[in-house]
């Protein structure tokens, strides 16, 4: 049976570079209620982007789609989900918004993530959600000939509620006793709990929503702005290999967590940076709308797409950024590139450079 001692940390994990990330990260926290008190208007606008963002990313990742312009009514509740994929997207925003509301007075115990999962799984007609799964499963992969292999074979079904019950109960204690940083334990309890892999369905978006609640409940809220998930979903390759490397051994405790911490860390360092730079768009504000679109073109180096800025200037209409493009197109100030869901524009004098 496996072990969680969370009270001492794998000597691999005292890292120069793991180290280095942990102070980048604590630097953007400082500065973090600086940025939120800004402009809290400008702010909101974020949140409701990053919402839509993290919903449809983190199904995504799991095979669960629907267009963008569904997910945006479906995220604001403006309509109704039509068949279970979407069913499955506004369970994942019905769990999203409570952490994003309540983190605080949500701790993670083993009872607490069978109610998120119950959550999750509330406007599905399945019956997995909030019950630990009833049956062995395995994480199988494909290989190029469409051939499936066993990867991992998470802890029984049997064993799995005490697990769970140990697994919150180390990491909980190792949190309130301080010895280390969250930064260090979120990672390491994500993978535990993906190498349990508790549930019969919905293993994987749950990881990303514990990982904000724990996130948060560090003090490190930069993904209620900028999208955790999406950032995993446009590295999930690389999410899969690192998980796949720090996993191998786990039930015989021999396994390597560093590859994954390094990744996890790397993602939060990413989220704020990303919080940092649309936050640094905020002091355009005093510029006119059209300026203000000008003036992304003069902070980003490279080829910019409407939806980019769209992102930084959330309180920015659309009709307005495309009336900003095409007067900046006239001017001779940008160039158009691509086409369809292609398209870009990027400053000429750039494009020209040798």
């Amino acid at each position: 049976m496996r072990a969680f001692n969370y009270k001492t940390l794998p000597a691999e994990l005292m890292d120069p570079e793991i180290f280095n990330m942990i102070s980048q990260i604590h630097e953007y926290k400082g500065r973090q209620e600086l940025y939120i008190e800004a402009a809290p208007d400008v702010l909101t606008s974020l949140l409701e982007i990053a919402k839509i963002q993290s919903t449809g990313a983190s199904n995504r990742i799991e095979g669960i789609y629907t267009s963008e312009a569904r997910l945006a009514e479906l995220i604001k509740e403006k309509a109704e989900p039509k068949n279970r994929s979407e069913r499955e997207i506004v369970g994942y925003r019905e769990v999203l918004t409570t952490i994003h509301e309540s983190y605080e007075y949500i701790t993670p115990r083993s009872n607490t993530i069978l109610q998120l999962h119950r959550d999750l799984y509330s406007y599905s007609e399945s019956s997995v959600g909030g019950s630990w799964k009833n049956a062995d499963n395995q994480i199988t992969e494909e290989d190029a000939s469409g051939k499936k292999k066993v990867r991992f074979r998470p802890v029984s079904s049997f064993e799995t509620p005490d697990h769970m019950k140990r697994l919150c109960n180390e990491f909980i204690s190792a949190v309130e006793a301080g010895k280390y940083d969250p930064l260090l334990l979120i990672p390491i309890f994500i993978l535990d709990f993906l190498c349990v892999h508790p549930f019969n369905d919905g293993n994987g978006r749950m990881s990303r929503l514990l990982t904000l609640l724990l996130l948060y409940r560090a003090g490190y809220i930069a993904g209620k702005y900028v999208s955790v998930e999406m950032s995993i979903e446009k590295t999930k390759e690389t999410y899969y290999e690192v998980l796949q490397e720090s996993s191998f051994g786990w039930h015989e405790e021999k396994n390597t967590y560093l590859p994954f911490v390094r990744y996890y860390l790397g993602i939060i360092l990413k989220t704020y940076r990303e919080f940092q730079d649309r936050v640094d768009y905020l002091r355009y504000r005093n510029l006119s709308k059209p300026e203000r679109v000008k003036a992304v073109f003069e902070k980003k180096l490279g080829k910019i797409t409407k939806k980019e800025i769209m992102e930084l200037c959330p309180d920015i209409s659309v009709i307005t950024i495309e009336r900003a493009l095409s007067e900046l197109l006239n001017e001779g100030y940008l160039e158009k590139i691509g086409a369809g869901r292609g398209t870009a524009y990027i400053k000429k004098d750039i494009h020209s450079q040798p």
